[in-house]
């Protein structure tokens, strides 16, 4: 063996001892900072929350110029406003008359017939506005609106796309398997539409009184040992099958 090809073996020898004390030492550096780049949060309960606001509640009242007065339906419609006011309003009941229109005569006994309905359903009158206005346009048919504000769950809006949700190399999080910022944002506006009492998201409604005559019955029957358990004789009288018995 010459002294060249022991020289290029202790060459050889050396380079792969420096590599592994590298590869080694670099094993040890468990010092590094993660950085992370999400900002929107993964849970869509978060990213599209349900809040509590005040909004509007409208219809509107469609007048002829040759007839005043409420039609049957219409009389339904503000009957209906006043109930949901009663229950849920929280500020007067404006009604926007058309004036210096052509069917202004019309509107204005129209507004008297809803003041009546209106105080019917149980509105105070000061708690109705009449607010005239002077349409824009006036080749449109002018019509009378009511509207109040109430208290109301809305979440959204929808339809946002901030990043692309496809593959995209310029998205750091793309490759991370999150869900795109949409997603969720339509189950929870429609909840929100559904919510019949809003402060229901922040607290329990209040207990109605227990019905002491029966829990009197049910505490005489655990005292005595007998079941407590309510029976009902003719209760198999409306079964149609055995099935599961």
């Amino acid at each position: 063996m010459t002294k060249t090809t022991t020289d290029r073996r202790r060459n050889w020898r050396i380079a792969f001892a420096l590599t592994g004390l590298s590869v080694m030492l670099a094993a040890c550096n468990t010092t590094a900072e993660v950085a992370t780049t999400q900002t929107v949060p993964t849970d869509y309960r978060q990213r599209h929350p349900i809040a509590v606001q005040e909004g509007k509640k409208s219809i509107v009242i469609f007048v002829g110029k040759a007839r005043g007065g409420l039609s049957s339906t219409q009389r339904a419609d503000v009957a209906g406003i006043a109930r949901d006011w009663v229950r849920e309003g929280t500020g007067s009941v404006v009604v926007d008359v058309p004036i210096d229109t052509a069917n202004s005569r019309a509107a204005a006994a129209t507004y008297q017939d809803i003041r009546s309905v209106l105080a019917s359903g149980g509105v105070p009158s000061r708690a109705i506005v009449q607010r005239p206005y002077r349409p824009d346009d006036p080749g449109l048919l002018p019509t009378i609106r009511l509207s109040y504000s109430r208290i109301q769950a809305v979440a959204g809006p929808c339809g946002l796309w901030p990043e692309d949700v496809g593959p995209n190399l310029l998205d750091p999080g793309y490759n991370e398997n999150r869900p795109y910022f949409n997603l969720g944002c339509a189950s929870q506006r429609n909840l929100a539409a559904m919510i019949d009492n809003p402060a229901d998201l922040e607290q329990p409604r209040a207990e109605t009184p227990v019905y002491t005559a029966r829990r009197d019955i049910v505490f005489d029957r655990y005292r005595k040992g007998t079941s407590t358990a309510t029976t009902y004789p003719e209760a198999d009288k409306a079964k149609i099958s055995e099935t599961g018995k």
